[in-house]
């Protein structure tokens, strides 16, 4: 077959990244459930319209369908694994790699990502501040293993980085920020620096990673910080076999969650708590579950903060150490959040697993109750996990 002449590459490469630009940015925030495939209502196009008002309106007609489609990632989530893909090599020797950190590799692909990108990451501590651009979708990210590949920062929220030297907020304190699509994590780990802050500290939030973009993926990595550690901030996402460690909410967001087979590790000083759901809506399709997971560490830890009105989050199958206070949850000063939150335990064990002594309006969920929950189904799994 004769080479495809330069003019006709140019617009399959235009035609490529219109298509993959509507369909990322149609599931980089949210999802939509229940929603039927239709056509639109096109209007007659007009005789003295122009070419590009015709394309405009052909282009506008294509992205109202992809995103009436009955889920976001309908369609677009083959997009993942449907171009060829090719790998990049971090190290800290030169000669070793194609870059010497990760944010180099990153920057290096297109700001529009079309295809699965590799960035293998070898040994060693890399400290440096990264963050993936929203509409580089498809990257994963390998480390050598947890303990030995660790991408670094040590930001908190009242560090005077900010434009025009304001502070960073929480929001700005991740060391690794993740705005994009379809990213995945594998055996690596992520840290703030910050130490542990003292009772009643203020602007010592200090996170180690922000996702911020839906169908992210993490297996096999750990988190590590104090306050805020693990900033679970939007869209659906998945964690197995991971370990989280921190002190105050340092699981917190409003993202739709399931972290399987993970250990989280309480290192609060006093009194800590481990989730802060921020669900505030019976109609936000949001919430925290963990199923076979492992709570220990010290002081005494709440097991969820209502920052959210109608915060969601479930344990099931999972050992709780001596370190959860009896009432297991706190209403964050606001009696009226007891009416509206979604809290339940289903089949844990271990001292700090007893129902017993929780709060009156947190659940031990029924068999039923507990199903939604506790599979990949609650985050949609089936239709976009890829690992």
């Amino acid at each position: 077959m004769p080479p495809m002449p330069r003019a006709g590459r140019l617009r399959l490469r235009f035609l490529l990244c219109v298509a993959t630009v509507a369909a990322v940015a149609s599931g980089v925030d949210g999802h939509t459930r229940g929603v039927r495939p239709g056509r639109a209502a096109g209007r007659p196009f007009p005789e003295n319209a122009t070419r590009a008002e015709e394309l405009e309106r052909l282009f506008m007609r294509w992205v109202r369908y992809v995103g009436g489609l009955k889920h976001s990632t309908f369609h677009h989530a083959p997009l993942a694994r449907a171009f060829p893909s090719y790998s990049l090599v971090v190290d800290k020797d030169p000669a070793a790699g194609d870059f010497t950190s990760v944010q180099a590799a990153v920057d290096s692909l297109p700001t529009i990502n079309l295809v699965r990108v590799v960035i293998k990451v070898n040994a060693g501590t890399y400290t440096e501040k990264v963050t993936i651009s929203s509409m580089r979708a498809f990257i994963t990210l390998e480390g050598a293993g947890a303990d030995k590949t660790i991408v670094q920062w040590g930001d908190t929220a009242d560090t005077p980085a900010g434009p025009r030297g304001r502070p960073l907020g929480t929001y700005g304190s991740a060391s690794f920020a993740v705005n994009a699509q379809y990213f995945i994590a594998r055996n690596i780990t992520f840290k703030n620096t910050a130490p542990v802050p003292p009772a009643g500290a203020t602007g010592k939030q200090a996170v180690a990673l922000r996702v911020s973009a839906d169908n992210a993926a993490f297996v096999g990595c750990r988190f590590l910080g104090a306050q805020d550690t693990l900033y679970d901030q939007s869209g659906r996402h998945y964690y197995k076999d991971c370990y989280i460690e921190g002190s105050i909410d340092f699981i917190f967001g409003n993202a739709l969650s399931l972290y399987e087979g993970c250990h989280v590790h309480a290192i609060a000083r006093d009194y800590g708590a481990l989730t802060a759901q921020n669900r505030q809506s019976m109609l936000e399709d949001t919430g925290f579950s963990f199923v076979g997971c492992r709570v220990t560490g010290s002081g005494a830890l709440y097991l969820g903060r209502a920052w959210g009105t109608f915060s969601r989050v479930v344990f099931a199958y999972t050992y709780m150490d001596d370190i959860i206070v009896p009432r297991g949850w706190y209403n964050w000063g606001d009696p009226s959040r007891e009416l509206t939150v979604f809290y339940g335990q289903y089949k844990c064990t271990g001292p700090g697993a007893s129902y017993s002594g929780r709060v009156s309006w947190s659940r031990e969920l029924t068999d039923e109750e507990a199903k939604p929950f506790i599979s990949l189904s609650f985050i949609d799994g089936t239709e976009w996990i890829r690992i």
